[in-house]
């Protein structure tokens, strides 16, 4: 066997037996903790009423799950890889369970947000090692089918959520939105120590302590800033104070990575274009997803009028459209006859063009707003598999779990700026139409200060200007995104034919 054939076949192990079992097990947990990223939002009234929660502490109860399980992502990851994945995968099913008991039973808002801290350590756990196992059990012809169902799951749990949530405020109290996570942990437990292959690397080399460390804070920090950016405004001491902190001490992280022989994320993967191509895309679907979700509830319930849950259901076409595209195994067909670099590019269009519609269309009703979900969702269910499926090709099998961390990190970089990004664009286009004496800091206020029903249209109209705006200038950041990250895929892969020619020419002579 040539050294190409014995790195292509470590590059592909045979699949599991149990694979697509497996794959649904995983599938679940995964499921159940990505409803827990937005089920919260429905219930802050109980929240507030019961147990007698301030504003700050019902942003702490929806802000410590996120925050804790974004800073920890790469070190969850790399964690996987060297103690198991299967051991990873039950210490996170069993953390994600006693923390979803003790939020159930929580008398006070501290005892909340400690037990949900103590979830996103278990999500953290979940999320990264979920995806190594899909890598490490299914082979190169059906790995990307097998991405696209768990990359399905992130869509609808993100849609389900709210909806979830809704039903079970109807019928029990604010508890049982955690408590439903308990039978779900525990089946979890048992399929998993009874199917799942126990996978580590075999190296001796010593943990990476201070590289965990500094990508935890560094990025906890990062992504508070983001999600307390729009509450205290971007300017501010703190907001700016936490995002500088939090890039000083990632760059410290990348120079301590780049320094020690045995590093947590090596940082030679950002030399291989196939990964940057990767990485650039999965940032911008995210930020394009993250940041039109953030603007659509505002315009369902602002200018539309629909409550809560109704919102929540018209978003839904987005996660539905994902989730049958994928399921039928479109993408994961088309990426073989397509190419990696023309799949993402025609993902990362479809996904600009949902957007742009929202934003042309659905100003002045439901129907082009559908219209565009429905094509976004086609874009994204094109794009996010091959994307995860080119960053986790990218990296060697037995790094999968470094892998998942860096693609599950860029989602929540992606999400946060979108939102941070398209947000300040709404805020500064709707402050520039509406004059400072009505109070353009946002439109319940203004709506509020308003004289008389003109003044209130007038500033309806400039909240949909604002979002049209900021809409639009999604659409052309996931276009150009997406057109860089196809580009640098396809420079990558002739290189890669290239070294692969010279390697067999060499080999035949």
């Amino acid at each position: 066997m040539t050294a190409t054939a014995a790195e292509q076949h470590h590059l592909s192990p045979p699949s599991h037996p149990q694979r697509w079992l497996i794959l649904g097990v995983i599938c679940l947990a995964q499921l159940t903790v990505l409803l827990d990223n937005t089920v919260l939002n429905v219930a802050i009234p109980s929240l507030t009423r019961e147990l007698d929660a301030s504003t700050a502490d019902v942003q702490w109860m929806i802000s410590a799950y996120s925050l804790v399980q974004s800073g920890l992502l790469l070190t969850a990851g790399s964690s996987a890889d060297r103690y198991g994945r299967k051991k990873m995968l039950i210490a996170g099913l069993a953390l994600f369970g006693i923390g979803s008991l003790v939020a159930g039973l929580a008398q006070s808002s501290a005892q909340l947000i400690a037990a949900r801290a103590g979830m996103g350590i278990g999500g953290a756990l979940l999320l990264t090692t979920t995806l190594a196992v899909v890598v490490q059990i299914f082979d190169d012809s059906e790995r990307v089918k097998a991405i696209g169902i768990w990359s399905t799951v992130s869509s609808l749990g993100f849609a389900v959520g709210p909806l979830i949530g809704g039903v079970m405020l109807d019928h029990f109290w604010w508890g049982a939105i955690f408590l439903i996570n308990i039978p779900v942990a525990v089946i979890g437990l048992v399929a998993v120590a009874r199917l799942v292959p126990e996978f580590k690397t075999s190296s001796s080399e010593r943990p990476d302590l201070l590289g965990a460390l500094l990508s935890t804070i560094g990025m906890a920090s990062v992504v508070y800033a983001i999600i307390s950016g729009p509450e205290h405004g971007w300017a501010s001491g703190q907001v700016l104070l936490t995002a500088f902190g939090g890039v000083a001490v990632l760059t410290g992280f990348v120079l301590w990575e780049l320094h020690i022989p045995y590093p947590m994320l090596d940082m030679h993967f950002f030399r291989n274009q196939k990964f940057i191509g990767a990485v650039a895309g999965a940032i911008l679907v995210a930020f394009g997803m993250g940041g039109s979700l953030f603007l659509l509830t505002q315009q369902l319930q602002f200018v539309l009028g629909y409550g809560p849950l109704e919102a929540g259901l018209r978003t839904a076409p987005l996660a539905l459209s994902v989730v049958a595209l994928n399921l039928t195994g479109l993408g994961a067909r088309l990426v073989p006859k397509l190419g990696t670099p023309v799949t993402i590019a025609a993902g990362m269009s479809l996904l600009a063009a949902g957007l742009a519609a929202i934003a042309l269309l659905g100003g002045n009703g439901y129907g082009g707003m559908l219209l565009g979900l429905v094509v976004m969702g086609a874009g994204i269910a094109l794009a996010m598999p091959a994307m995860a499926n080119a960053i986790m090709s990218a990296i060697p099998p037995e790094k999968a779990g470094v892998g998942a961390g860096v693609n599950g990190t860029l989602a929540e970089f992606g999400n946060g700026l979108g939102v941070a990004v398209l947000g300040a664009v709404l805020h500064s286009r709707f402050a520039a139409l509406v004059p400072a004496a009505v109070g353009a800091a946002s439109l319940p206020a203004a709506l509020a200060s308003a004289t008389d029903a003109g003044e209130r249209a007038r500033i309806t109209d400039a909240f949909t200007s604002g979002l049209e705006t900021s809409q639009l200038v999604g659409a052309v950041a996931v276009l150009a995104g997406g057109l860089l990250a196809a580009a640098l895929l396809r420079r990558a892969e002739r290189a890669e034919s290239a070294r692969a020619a010279s390697a067999g020419a060499a080999t035949a002579a």
